[in-house]
């Protein structure tokens, strides 16, 4: 997530512990039958992703430094041995609003119907974080375990999914953006470019800090409840609560504050964020102990199953179910 100086900081007040409760009146229920997989999530593999990506080899995993640059390697390094092409004639999408070299990685999973595979669904999380420290001693290290390895670990493990089951009628572009902390510049600067191909976007789902669960009855949230009917959907396919109303989302705007706006401000298709930070269930943002050891990987495994069918439903539907209000 992005800093305070930035206009598009997602999560503000984060210094404080609220005490505001939110509702779930708004909470869809589902309405038709939930799709089925026998594909499982292994929790080891979650952990060994999540570890490294977080770990102090990676310095915090700053825009345009050498952290990032491993970071970057193991990613690529991930989508070649899972089978997932490039989309562009490598992995790296270079960023045109950086000063630095800064690089997007960006995979394709083509869809499996001629017709459909016209179409994009585009699953994204980004993978830098806030770097080192300056000036001060002790722990130095933003790692970023929460923010957002957490997330790229999620895309990641549904990246494997689809390439190894083909169950993507649709394509799937898989993104993991640089400069999210920098003012979502690798998501802009690629929908830029994607603008450009005419590229027929569905939907996008963007993933945001997932690495602890909330204590509510629903697994996460998402931003811009109201904009679209993605909630009731999601909640349509997995048969479960698994998306709910979180009001803290609507009254910060969070809609506004991640790499999804940049999608949606383009492409005004249904792009939202997913969630299971509430403000009250994770006390280090932007903190050097955002570290790997007080993620919750059980929950981390139970989220990318429980999420499974309802990316293989959006990916696979004869129709656009999921449509903007």
């Amino acid at each position: 997530m992005k800093k305070r100086y930035f206009l598009f900081l997602p999560f503000i007040l984060l210094g404080c512990k609220s005490n505001l409760t939110a509702t779930v009146d708004k909470t869809p229920k589902s309405t038709s039958k939930p799709v089925e997989i026998a594909y499982k999530v292994e929790e080891a593999e979650v952990s060994d992703f999540l570890k490294y990506l977080s770990s102090d080899e990676l310095e915090g995993r700053e825009t345009g430094t050498k952290g990032i640059e491993k970071a970057a390697v193991f990613l690529e390094d991930f989508l070649k041995k899972n089978n997932v092409k490039p989309y562009f004639k490598t992995y790296r999408d270079t960023l045109t609003n950086f000063k630095a070299p800064a690089f997007n990685i960006v995979g394709l999973i083509e869809g499996t119907d001629p017709e459909l595979k016209k179409e994009f669904v585009v699953l994204s999380a980004h993978y830098d974080h806030i770097g080192v420290l300056k000036g001060k001693q002790g722990d130095l290290i933003n790692n970023g375990a929460n923010d957002d390895a957490s997330g790229v670990t999620a895309v990641a493990q549904m990246a494997k999914y689809f390439a190894e089951t083909k169950s993507n009628k649709r394509s799937i572009l898989v993104v993991f953006f640089a400069g999210e902390e920098k003012g979502l510049l690798g998501s802009k600067s690629l929908v830029q470019k994607l603008e450009k191909q005419n590229f027929n976007l569905y939907t996008q789902l963007n993933i945001e800090m997932i690495g602890v669960p909330m204590k509510r009855d629903y697994l996460a949230y998402i931003t811009g409840f109201d904009k679209s009917n993605m909630a009731e959907k999601i909640n349509e396919y997995t048969g479960k609560n698994t998306i709910g109303f979180l009001p803290k989302e609507a009254e910060y705007k969070l809609f506004y504050r991640s790499d999804n706006y940049s999608f949606y401000e383009v492409f005004k298709k249904p792009c939202q964020s997913i969630s299971t930070f509430d403000f009250e269930n994770f006390e280090f943002y932007h903190h050097v102990s955002d570290e790997f050891k007080v993620m919750d990987i059980p929950h981390m495994t139970s989220f990318i199953q429980e999420f499974l069918p309802a990316v293989t439903q959006i990916a696979s539907s004869a129709t656009e179910e999921i449509t903007m209000k």
